[in-house]
């Protein structure tokens, strides 16, 4: 295994813990917006009090991607921050808004504006997903253009590309569905079963329009870029056994428990492993280029002595990080029925 291999695994370790972790976030602070006025469901407290101690934990991740392709990968990190230039600025001007505002929501008691801090969590939690995403088709080629020497973004092309709409329609209903299937597993776990019985009830809804989505993605990849779907066909066992996945997770919200209907908590266990599963067929289809078919792994890599360096102190880093986030998530959900009937922001 080379060191460009491990580097960029590492990366995309990164972003798929990212991934899920913030589209849980996103998704919640959504149905929060969607569930402000029926109180009587407890479905926005449920949602609030997930997002409140945990959008933080989220953006760590974030940080680590970004600096993990500056140090590993510092010749794509000069093509991906030139031609993301415009929907970068997007994406960190939504985080900086919603981040904002969670920070003001501790500090703010008028139910006015308690109001306007679900809205803007709602709709940024629609709107950073579907902006994240189209990063991935850039990067399968296509959308450069290089005038005169240099790589620009050609956004008329970009948004009127089938493939990239089925990105950004995938990254919504994950974003939905995700968030749903934890709050649903929250909300059982809290003994707040109206709260369950609501978001199951999404859940179900919401998980076959992502797996629609991931299917329109195949099919318009297969045209707009061939080359990534012919190695994505190398591993279409993995993706049978993604779809098997996610055809149990459905099963374990339809079968009868001892506590209402569905085990919300095998759901969540089998969706994440079958989202890993699809992320690693279409990271190893992705290599190795970093972006096609400007950059590869190599020609982008850092210098063999620094990455040395970069990646032992990664290794020390999260090797500290990762026992708290993993206590910090414990202590989450095995006191969350005393922290849920807490006053929510």
């Amino acid at each position: 295994m080379t060191d460009a291999l491990i580097a960029i695994t590492v990366i995309w370790g990164f972003i798929f813990i990212y991934a899920v972790m913030g589209t849980m976030d996103f998704g919640a602070g959504f149905w929060s917006m969607v569930y402000i006025n029926r109180e009587q469901t407890n479905a926005t407290n449920i949602a609030n009090r997930y997002l409140s101690p945990t959008w933080e934990v989220t953006n760590v991740f974030i940080v680590a991607i970004v600096v993990g392709l500056f140090s590993f990968f510092p010749g794509a990190t000069f093509t991906l921050g030139t031609v993301l230039l415009i929907p970068g600025s997007i994406i960190l001007l939504l985080l900086a808004l919603r981040s904002s505002f969670l920070v003001f929501s501790h500090y703010t008691t008028g139910a006015r504006h308690q109001k306007a801090l679900v809205y803007i969590s709602g709709i940024s939690g629609v709107l950073i997903p579907a902006f994240l995403i189209a990063v991935l088709p850039i990067s399968q080629g296509g959308y450069i253009d290089v005038i005169n020497g240099t790589e620009r973004l050609n956004l008329i092309k970009l948004f009127t590309s089938p493939n990239v709409y089925a990105f950004i329609g995938f990254g919504v209903s994950s974003s939905l569905f995700l968030s749903s299937l934890l709050l649903a597993d929250y909300s059982k776990s809290s003994d707040e079963m109206k709260a369950y019985d609501v978001y199951r009830r999404d859940a179900l809804v919401t998980g076959p329009i992502s797996l629609v989505m991931a299917v329109l993605i195949m099919l318009t990849m297969r045209s707009e870029a061939s080359w990534l779907y012919s190695n994505m066909m190398e591993y279409r066992l993995f993706l049978f056994i993604s779809l098997a996945l996610f055809v149990v997770a459905g099963g374990a919200l339809l079968l009868p428990s001892s506590k209402g209907k569905g085990m919300p908590r095998l759901a969540v266990v089998t969706i994440v492993l079958q989202y890993f599963l699809a992320s690693y067929v279409y990271g190893r289809g992705h290599l190795p280029y970093v972006v096609y078919p400007n950059v590869t792994i190599e020609t982008g890599f850092t210098h063999p002595n620094a990455f040395r360096s970069l990646f032992f102190i990664y290794i020390v880093g999260f090797a500290i990080l990762f026992p708290g986030f993993f206590y910090f998530w414990r202590l989450f959900m095995k006191d969350n029925k005393n922290y849920v009937k807490k006053k929510p922001y």
